[in-house]
């Protein structure tokens, strides 16, 4: 699907009827903001670099009484994933962020809150795992929660976390999960962009106050994650199942509804760019669509048929969209910025597996950059559309990009070999 009025680096609409005020902010503080408009009623904070920023301006934000919320300080991101999960089901809007390591103590309680179908918005700052210690950006922590029930979402830009935060609660409460928008760590968590600010009254009409279907409440006692048997636990898998695939049409007409309020949208669960009459099509995600945007640019004024199709939702995968894509295209090449270990790039297995029963399956590559922060930058991009157009088939289920040459082994496919020299120690 194609954005109309895209929310990417160009910031569309920032002179939109809809817009308050224009600000030069992080990307953490966009977060910060968007809660704010979203009237999040409990907020539940444990800091952890480079997520610390939301909840600090949104500690400075509650303390102003300019949101009556509850901000609740708790010892770790397992208690902070818990307050959520209370206050979700009393019937609050509830919020929380995280990073890396501290998503990772979360994960029981993720599971704990999708399966609960509670509508929690959390926005994770995309952080490298350890060991060894890295506070730079890949996605493997949020990615390695990918069976947990939660949808996905990767921003390109500061102006798209302020508005899928939004869009988030909205989905959310629509289809009762929880929702994760992740953004990367000092690409956007720490670098200022102009974000439009919409005005308050907007908000509330796109989204109004959350109505709970079921909540606690001592007149009508209820019970929750109560122990159930075999007879019955399937059909609520199952029930959870069918609300992620719903997801996806509510992400469309959620994003639509958007767009036509605030004056741009995202294409719902990916965004085509040059793809109309492109051969060969890169697939990738957050701040690197940005960046492949510059290089298909680059490569299309040489006459290069290149496009891009920037992957906006992971959970639910957008099958359709990827099917569609392949089915006119000739290659397809995949950039993951996480590794699954003793498999492939997480985007890449997924992309393959919705294109195993097509009826068309063009070639396709997939490719590992990025991990640990290591740049991608447009000559990058360029280098892995250059190995598509040389190469018929893929040589390997994984192609390394950007190795450095001694910490390589020659019978690993790669490429684009850095010396210290150039890479730095």
């Amino acid at each position: 699907m194609k954005s109309t009025k895209s929310g990417n680096g160009n910031n569309g609409g920032l002179l939109h009827p809809s817009v308050d005020k224009v600000l030069v902010i992080e990307g953490t503080h966009a977060a910060s903001y968007a809660v704010k408009l979203a009237r999040v009623q409990v907020i539940a904070a444990y800091p952890i670099t480079p997520q610390t920023s939301v909840v600090e301006k949104l500690s400075e934000i509650v303390s102003a009484h300019e949101l009556d919320a509850r901000f609740i300080r708790v010892e770790s991101e397992h208690s902070a994933m818990a307050c959520c999960i209370g206050s979700s089901i009393s019937g609050a809007r509830a919020f929380t962020a995280t990073s890396s390591q501290g998503l990772a103590l979360m994960h029981e309680l993720l599971h704990w809150s999708a399966g609960s179908r509670l509508p929690i918005v959390m926005v994770n700052v995309n952080r490298a795992m350890a060991p060894p210690w890295s506070i730079y950006v890949d996605h493997n922590d949020s990615l390695s929660q990918r069976d947990t029930g939660w949808l996905q979402f990767y921003a390109e830009s500061n102006q798209e976390v302020m508005d899928t935060v939004l869009q988030a609660y909205k989905i959310a409460e629509r289809v009762s999960l929880p929702v994760m928008i992740n953004l990367d760590a000092f690409v956007l968590s720490h670098t200022s962009e102009p974000v439009a600010i919409p005005k308050q009254e907007v908000v509330d009409h796109f989204l109004p106050p959350r109505k709970a279907s079921f909540r606690v409440d001592p007149s009508d006692p209820r019970a929750f994650g109560a122990l159930i048997g075999p007879e019955a636990y399937m059909e609520m898998r199952y029930k959870l199942f069918r609300a992620m695939e719903e997801s996806r049409s509510v992400i469309r007409d959620v994003d639509s509804e958007f767009g036509e309020t605030f004056g741009r949208n995202y294409g719902g669960l990916v965004e085509e760019y040059r793809t109309s009459d492109a051969e060969i099509v890169l697939i990738t995600s957050a701040t690197a669509v940005s960046t492949a945007r510059i290089a298909v640019d680059e490569m299309r004024s040489l006459g290069f048929p290149v496009g891009l199709l920037k992957l906006r939702v992971f959970r639910p995968f957008p099958l359709d969209e990827i099917r569609s894509l392949a089915a006119h295209v000739k290659k397809i090449g995949v950039l993951d910025r996480n590794i699954s270990f003793g498999a492939t790039g997480m985007i890449y297995q997924e992309a393959k597996a919705v294109l195993y029963n097509s009826e068309v399956r063009p070639p396709l590559f997939g490719f590992i950059a990025g991990l640990g922060g290591r740049d991608i930058t447009p000559e990058t991009i360029k280098e892995i559309f250059s190995h598509l157009m040389n190469h018929e088939e893929p040589e390997s289920e994984t192609i390394w990009v950007g190795l450095r040459t001694e910490a390589t082994d020659p019978t690993v496919p790669q490429f684009s070999r850095h010396d210290k020299k150039k890479e730095g120690v």
